[in-house]
């Protein structure tokens, strides 16, 4: 019920206003020679708000590079008060692999501004260890590292990684009106598998504190780097390299997130660029769409991670990128 009064109190501070995606992340005529990759609906429907039932394959050949930005959602002003509770009302989790491990803390790296926290949990569903070097250090058997931007009265995530199975959260800087903002939607880039659901292998990484870089051994083969380029009150954007161009056979990176209903939902619309235009759609159903820029999240509020941002995938080439320096 407090959930229900929350997203219906915020829903009445935008009755009336018509929030358009274009307005908020204007559509051009697509420039000429613009790489476009098909963006393929492979979701299910559920009834549990923590499962990952959206799943969005990007496939294309001959791609090497793109970038993921994440950004508030477009009633974000609206949000004064958070829903960020899990809700596992309808979830029957009794079957999930579990493996057990020895549960630890610890900070791998931190300076004035930045902080990299290591995480073992109890247990996981993987029972992959994986090598994870920062500077001389290295430790294994991390699930989860959280890279924090370091702040006068706190320090905030903006980026984690789940280093066993791929997975992936960015967020930006929380609006002024909240003290931090809620993760949402994951998502994976590199030689994507599926066991039980999609996956990215990892053998080992390396974190560089300089230019926010983790550079990844991928398990199948090859190397990936992930650079964070820009992080602010507006925006977390990163920048991927596959290491490899990619075939146009597999997905070489994906969205995951969930859908229950349009207001219990991390993401419940896809946005594309499409010639001198935009179309949008229902997240689930959409099938496929070419673009060379899309979007995915919500543009009515949810009552399940209320502020949890939207993703924008473009720049897609077939070439490699060079990490640049942060810009904070």
């Amino acid at each position: 019920m407090a959930h229900q009064r929350l997203a219906s109190r915020v829903a009445l501070c935008a009755l009336g206003l018509t929030i358009a995606w274009g307005v908020i992340d204007p559509i051009r005529a697509e420039p000429r020679g613009e790489t476009r990759v098909q963006f393929v609906d492979a979701s299910k429907p559920t009834r549990c708000a923590e499962e990952d039932n959206l799943y969005v394959k990007l496939v294309a050949s001959g791609i090497r590079s793109l970038s993921l930005s994440v950004e508030h959602p477009p009633y974000i002003e609206t949000v004064t008060s958070d829903s960020t509770a899990p809700d596992f009302t309808h979830c029957d989790m009794s079957g999930d692999p579990k493996h057990a491990f020895t549960p630890r803390e610890l900070i791998l790296y931190e300076d004035d501004s930045i902080r990299l926290v290591g995480h073992t949990f109890f247990n996981f569903w993987r029972p992959d260890i994986v090598e994870v070097k920062v500077g001389e250090r290295i430790e294994r058997g991390l699930h989860l590292l959280q890279l924090l931007r370091r702040g006068p009265k706190r320090d905030i995530e903006i980026l984690v990684l789940y280093p066993a199975d791929g997975y992936w959260r960015a967020k930006p800087l929380p609006p002024a009106q909240l003290p931090d903002s809620a993760y949402g939607s994951s998502f994976l880039f590199g030689p994507i598998e599926e066991d039980g659901r999609p996956l990215v292998a990892i053998r080992a990484l390396e974190f560089d504190p300089v230019t926010l870089r983790f550079t990844l051994q991928f398990a199948r083969g090859g190397v990936g780097t992930l650079a964070v380029a820009e992080t602010t009150s507006q925006r977390t954007r990163v920048v991927m390299d596959i290491g490899t161009t990619s075939s146009g056979q597999t997905p070489f990176a994906a969205l995951r997130s969930m859908f229950v209903t349009t207001d219990n939902a991390d993401a419940s619309v896809a946005a594309w660029r499409e010639g001198s235009g935009m179309r949008s759609a229902p997240i689930i159903g959409f099938g496929r769409f070419e673009s060379s820029r899309a979007r995915f999240g919500r543009d009515s509020p949810s009552r399940h991670n209320l502020s949890a941002p939207d993703h924008v995938f473009a720049d897609f080439s077939p070439a490699s990128v060079d990490s640049r320096p942060w810009s904070p």
